[in-house]
């Protein structure tokens, strides 16, 4: 079973962020919004395969899903 900070370190260590916030509490079912420069100009499905690299095998073994916000700074900021 995973939890909410590991997932968050694990992201944090592969992909620059500038936010990143992971909710969760049934360690299976994960919800995290990421802000990372490293998104700009990369479009959804890009940027959540960024995301599952980051967790490599945790997503087969840990997490059973993970919902993903992945916003640029910019798009962070004029939302």
């Amino acid at each position: 079973m995973a939890d909410r900070k590991s997932i968050e370190e694990a992201i944090r260590g592969a992909i620059d962020c500038s936010h990143v916030d992971v909710r969760g509490d049934d360690g299976v079912h994960f919800e995290a919004l990421i802000v990372s420069p490293a998104f700009a100009g990369v479009n959804r499905v890009r940027r959540h395969q960024m995301v599952y690299a980051a967790l490599g095998d945790r997503m087969r073994e840990e997490v059973h899903a993970l919902s993903m916000h992945t916003l640029s700074p910019e798009e962070w900021a004029s939302r």
